[in-house]
């Protein structure tokens, strides 16, 4: 195709806003976008698309037809050149894979899909990246709020929440006070998760408590069943919970005050301490990935550091 880029002009060609918005009316490219549900997905993978269009230099819906495996590859050589993480590459080339896919499927294209056989890089450990607390750590971090106050309580039962059940930032802060839900006689965490996937978490006892002694004392769930479970101090008549933003800067705060010196840590950080520990107490690696709303094991088998635990090293077998 003679508008294709080649690889040493890597970089130099960008579509327009024009051209992009020529080839997102693709009406199979539409339906494609439309079917992730996560906003924060369709986001990424619309840049990702955008990157690869424009290296290509495709500017017309028809111009998919003449993508060849040797343009996917030039465009992963490309991205290696500029740096990219191995995670943001693997992401760029499973969003043009999918769209592919459903071209394929709604005979936008012909043949197969040019992204198929392209290798990607391996998926990077995030051991140092995304640390997990020991269980002294987790215990100074889950008594540091007071219990004497409303706000107290209600960061007591977050915490709780967090390190007893893995959740996401997000996850937490979209809880609504309905979502306490009774299954099969025991209490359970309604999580409402990435691309709108439910899933159900018996409720841990030390979190079910925290979070009725801070219900007890804010007294908001009486109002209605539908209000967010964790409520911000001010302006609680607005009827807005707690943002995920809310919460990681909560949690930064009590570690610091519980003197927990951890590089990178955040409540990605205790979602890994929760894994982590659920695996080292035996907990099935596959109803791990279930609980913490995994797509694909592989991303469990990150937080599976029972290999690394330092009081089973051999340096603590040698004798003299």
């Amino acid at each position: 195709m003679s508008q294709f880029v080649t690889p040493g002009s890597a970089g130099e060609r960008r579509l327009t806003a024009v051209e992009f918005q020529h080839l997102a009316a693709v009406p199979a490219a539409v339906e494609w976008f439309a079917n992730i549900d996560n906003p924060r997905t369709r986001r990424a993978y619309q840049g990702d698309l955008e990157d690869f269009c424009g290296f290509v230099g495709l500017t017309a819906a028809d111009e998919f037809r003449a993508v060849t495996r040797a343009h996917v590859l030039a465009w992963r050589a490309q991205l290696e050149t500029r740096g990219l993480a191995g995670a943001t590459i693997r992401r760029k080339l499973a969003a043009l894979a999918s769209l592919f896919d459903h071209l394929l499927e709604s005979n936008a294209v012909a043949g197969g899909n040019p992204v198929h056989g392209v290798k990607r890089p391996k998926i990077e450990s995030n051991e140092g990246k995304t640390p997990a607390l020991g269980d002294h750590q987790a215990k100074a971090l889950l008594d540091a709020p007071s219990a004497d106050s409303l706000k107290g309580l209600r960061d007591r039962a977050i915490l709780a929440v967090l390190l007893y059940h893995g959740l996401r930032r997000e996850e937490a802060a979209q809880l609504m006070v309905g979502d306490i839900q009774e299954r099969r006689g025991i209490k359970h965490l309604q999580i409402h998760g990435k691309g709108g996937k439910l899933r159900y978490l018996p409720l841990h006892p030390i979190a079910a408590e925290r979070i009725y002694a801070y219900l007890q004392c804010s007294e908001h769930h009486l109002e209605d069943a539908r209000a967010p479970l964790f409520v911000p101090l001010r302006g609680r008549k607005t009827g807005a919970g707690m943002t995920a933003n809310g919460i990681y800067t909560m949690v930064g705060g009590y570690a610091e005050a519980a003197g927990i010196d951890v590089a990178g840590l955040g409540v990605h950080g205790l979602r890994a301490t929760a894994a982590t520990n659920a695996l080292e107490h035996e907990a099935d690696i596959a109803k791990v990935q279930a609980w913490l709303g995994h797509a694909n094991i592989s991303t469990t088998r990150i937080y599976d550091r029972r290999q690394l635990r330092p009081e089973d090293s051999p340096t603590f077998k040698v004798r003299f």
